[in-house]
């Protein structure tokens, strides 16, 4: 199954839970990538976004990214945009829709994204 722009990242939420949907068909590759690469983080990455999308503590791994990139623009609308580091350089990066219980992936790939280098 191909997965692409708009898809859910499966399976469905159970109740109460976010949904998690790709932003493009880039960051479904990426997250293919993550989930054969390292399964078992990916899959955290995965509960976290589905539970809790904006922790009130954040930690190292869990944070809003900042500056530039501490929003995002879905649909002509601003959302804040959270990352989740998977391994080392692994990142998955995604704006929290609130409103819609949704998580839209922007970024997911095995090595670091450039953007946050300052």
């Amino acid at each position: 199954m191909s997965l692409g722009k708009n898809d859910d990242v499966p399976p469905p939420p159970a109740k109460g839970e976010y949904h998690i949907k790709f932003a493009n068909r880039e960051v479904a590759v990426g997250w293919q990538q993550l989930m054969q690469q390292v399964p078992a983080n990916t899959n955290a990455a995965w509960q976290l976004m589905r539970k809790t999308p904006s922790p009130a503590v954040e930690t190292n791994r869990h944070h809003r990214l900042k500056h530039d990139l501490a929003f995002g623009l879905r649909n002509g609308e601003s959302y804040p945009q959270w990352q989740i580091e998977v391994t080392g350089g692994g990142r998955v990066w995604y704006l929290h829709d609130e409103n819609k219980q949704t998580c839209w992936l922007t970024q997911a790939g095995t090595g670091h994204p450039r953007q946050t280098d300052r």
